[in-house]
């Protein structure tokens, strides 16, 4: 045998044309029900595992077009418990489909390695999504909207759309990451370290801007005096700004904090002791 003979590869070109592919319009039609979808099933049984074998079926329709049987148990797979963030977990979606694709091309996949790596990635990554789109990227964008429209700007009214449009672009494209770099990308992510320094740069913009706008809209004075014989009076106020400006309203943001930390995410708690607080603190002419 020839050298060039040896160096063709083991597919022939007839093989290689019936090979099954999925299309970016394919990926796209996925995210979208994907994303049009990811809430509206949820079950105390199975989560999210309805809305992913929704948004997989078409493409494994089109991968296993000639195999009624393998695209019967490809949905059962699929229909397996499943729970993870919808927008960042986009990228499990795309490394499946990259497993099924291996799989209807005639690649020995046993069915519990792709059950087995969606449901050992579904927890840590939903970790890094929720800590990157919904306690970083949603407060920022919403805190830049309120300072906006407290201004009188009325791009505060549009701004906040821009939290949707993120989603799916970035959305879209973790899932086309996955299925282009198959299940190797994810381990790489994981291990590369850049997650935790995107994490961790992602929370100190966000403590930059909470504290920004705390200081800014957090309107908190004491107009307690005191009146000596023979003396200007003793402003509270004034002692207070002399040792570090905004003292009170930091006090606020910091009692506010202390609480969530150790009683827990109680809004309705602290909203109702806020006012409360504030009526009987201007009724007694402590704070205004």
């Amino acid at each position: 045998m020839s050298s060039v003979e040896r160096s063709v590869d083991p597919f022939s070109v007839e093989e290689k044309s019936n090979q099954r592919k999925l299309s970016k319009k394919d990926l796209m039609k996925t995210f979208a029900v994907w994303y049009a979808s990811v809430e509206v099933s949820n079950s105390y049984e199975r989560l999210q595992a309805l809305a992913f074998c929704n948004a997989l079926s078409r493409s494994l329709r089109k991968l296993y077009k000639d195999n009624d049987e393998e695209y019967k148990k490809a949905l059962k797979r699929h229909l397996q418990f499943y729970n993870s963030e919808g927008t960042f977990g986009s990228i499990i979606h795309g490394v499946t489909l990259s497993m099924e694709e291996e799989k209807a091309n005639g690649a020995e996949i046993p069915d519990e390695v792709i059950t087995g790596f969606k449901t050992g990635l579904m927890g840590p990554i939903a970790g890094i999504g929720d800590t990157l789109i919904w306690g970083t990227m949603k407060p920022i964008i919403l805190a830049l909207a309120c300072s906006l429209a407290l201004s009188g700007n009325s791009l505060g009214a549009i701004i906040p759309f821009l939290h949707p449009l993120a989603i799916i672009l970035i959305g879209f494209s973790m899932l086309r990451s996955g299925y282009l770099l198959g299940k190797e990308s994810v381990m790489r992510l994981m291990k590369s370290g850049l997650i935790n320094k995107i994490i961790t740069s992602a929370s100190i913009l966000g403590l930059f801007m909470m504290g920004a706008l705390s200081s800014t809209y957090i309107k908190i004075k004491t107009p307690l005096q005191f009146k000596l014989m023979n003396s200007k009076p003793i402003v509270i106020q004034e002692i207070l700004d002399q040792i570090l400006l905004g003292m009170l309203p930091l006090c606020a943001v910091l009692g506010i904090y202390f609480y969530f930390k150790f009683k827990g995410q109680n809004y309705n708690k602290i909203i109702i002791g806020i006012i409360i607080i504030s009526l009987i603190s201007s009724f007694l002419g402590i704070l205004g």
